[in-house]
């Protein structure tokens, strides 16, 4: 390893260590995510399709990464604040149909390739779905970073203010939890539109591995 890679992960490490040393009476003193975030610039270098600009945080990230470091929940203002305008950043789909082909889906689930400095910009992304949620029974392994997905739409049905809520959910979680885990796939152009057609589609079709016993 480099001397001045060494270097730069050393000082990450003081500031973090900083930080959370600063943290313990629940108050950041010293260290500032933007101190962090100089950091993380100086060692990164953009490459192919990974731009710095991956660093650049939106005012919601700002703040749910602030709370992070406070240890203090958001407020009701800011989530009331940050919802409202994620929310305005779902489109929802333009020929005003909700489902793709469930097979489909499920490739795009499976995938958790793209964005990476190697792609080939255009290329396809996946959505790593499983990675987070368990979506079919006959899946071995799958994350629990998010709730279970299994029979999805056999047990909410398909009504068209459940179909909204999904697809507002997939195209910009923050829409509805402001500093939620989960990828904004829609807003931040990770899937395109056909592609969360067909996601939903592996949610809601009957025929779907996830709406199976």
């Amino acid at each position: 390893m480099k001397k001045s890679t060494i270097a730069t992960l050393a000082a990450l490490t003081g500031l973090m260590l900083a930080s959370a040393n600063a943290q313990a009476d629940g108050v950041v003193t010293g260290t500032s995510p933007e101190d962090v975030l100089a950091v993380l610039k100086s060692s990164f270098k953009p490459k192919g399709i990974a731009k710095l600009d991956r660093l650049e945080q939106s005012n919601m990230q700002k703040a749910c990464s602030q709370a992070e470091m406070m240890h203090q929940p958001l407020s009701k203002e800011q989530e009331e604040a940050i919802t409202k305008e994620e929310m305005a950043t779902v489109v929802q789909p333009a020929d005003g149909k909700y489902l793709g082909d469930w097979k489909a889906g499920e490739k795009v689930a499976q995938s958790g390739r793209g964005m990476q400095f190697s792609d080939k910009p255009g290329a396809p992304n996946g959505g790593n779905c499983y990675a987070c949620h368990q979506l079919s029974k006959a899946e071995i392994s799958h994350g629990n970073i998010g709730p279970s997905l299994l029979h999805y739409g056999k047990v909410r049905g398909d009504s068209k203010e459940i179909l909204e809520y999904t697809w507002g959910k997939i195209y910009n979680s923050h829409a509805y939890l402001a500093c939620s885990n989960m990828p904004r796939f829609g807003a931040a152009g990770i899937l395109t539109e056909q592609q969360i057609k067909d996601v939903m589609a592996l949610l809601f079709d009957p025929e779907s591995p996830v709406n199976k016993d």
